[in-house]
């Protein structure tokens, strides 16, 4: 028996899990995120509503004054920096995970009643179910998030990695025994 044999109550049912992450996956997450925190949902609205605002700002002072200055282009600028941000922020922060991925390798993830033990080349890690008490089930993955507003804490479980189509149905059922989902 190896140690993560060890680590898995045998008294419930397991659901492995064998894949890698990708950036593709983070991105997913950290969407499926930003749609069920506040912090997310307040950046989903905020970021644009304060980008027009400098835009729309910075472009009537340079239409009314005449002139191109530092302040109405550093409006227009921070303006386009929050859609930016809005439009392509969980690309841009599942980008700056990708040498972590890469270095990973492939993840074994067994759930059981206990949690979810995640084993990759680089770590070992035995997440319990009060440590991410959330869910979110997407049409490619089931994200575990933490507690906190803004979630900081997540686990991607990507569906393409699970072995048997009905342990799709089973880990949803095993999710929904122990977190709640959002």
């Amino acid at each position: 028996m190896n140690t993560n044999d060890q680590a898995v109550r045998r008294d419930e049912r397991t659901i492995e899990l064998v894949y890698r992450t990708t950036t593709a996956d983070m991105a997913h997450a950290l969407r499926a995120r930003n749609v069920h925190t506040a912090a997310g949902r307040r950046r989903r609205w905020a970021f644009p509503a304060a980008g027009s605002f400098g835009i729309g700002v910075g472009l009537l002072v340079t239409v009314t004054d005449g002139t191109v200055t530092g302040a109405p282009l550093g409006l227009v600028a921070a303006g386009v920096l929050l859609w930016v941000t809005t439009l392509f922020g969980p690309r841009l922060q599942a980008r700056a995970f990708r040498g972590l991925l890469e270095k990973s390798g492939e993840t074994r993830a067994v759930i059981d009643g206990s949690g979810a033990l995640l084993t990759s080349a680089s770590c070992e890690v035995r997440i319990g179910w009060a440590a991410q008490p959330r869910y979110v089930e997407t049409a490619e993955a089931f994200v575990m998030l933490s507690e906190d507003k803004q979630a900081l804490a997540m686990t991607v479980l990507p569906k393409r990695g699970i072995r048997e189509p009905a342990d799709v149905d089973g880990l949803r059922a095993l999710l929904d025994t122990h977190l709640r989902r959002l």
